[in-house]
């Protein structure tokens, strides 16, 4: 059975707010609205969709992504746009010396990470 990533779902209370966020950045790119709710975007091969609450769904999401990982051939340039663009860094590292992550905060406190493998 083959299986494949197929998009990551982010809920927040300001989709606009928060995609502003990942094009401006990381890069991302806008593909599509989705209906009143929310947009899709492409985030340099992953899709991401980002819609506020959708009042149909009746589970309560308690538990979620605890953070999103994406490689980077540039971290020390990723940090710059992030300093750059007001997002909080929560922390920096290189492991083994050969291998950079950096750990920060997105939209509604999503934390994602870069990693850099030299």
């Amino acid at each position: 059975m083959a299986l494949s990533l197929n998009h990551v779902h982010l809920k927040t209370p300001d989709p606009e707010k928060t995609a502003k966020f990942y094009i401006d950045t990381l890069g991302a790119t806008k593909i599509a609205d989705i209906g009143d709710i929310g947009v899709r975007l492409d985030l340099h091969g992953l899709t991401l969709n980002v819609t506020k609450h959708i009042e149909t769904q009746t589970r309560d999401q308690k538990y979620g992504i605890e953070h999103i990982a994406i490689d980077a051939d540039d971290i020390q340039g990723m940090i710059d746009s992030l300093k750059a663009n007001g997002a909080k860094i929560l922390e920096e590292t290189s492991i083994s010396g050969d291998r950079r992550v950096v750990f920060f905060e997105g939209p509604d406190g999503v934390q994602l990470e870069f990693i850099e493998n030299k």
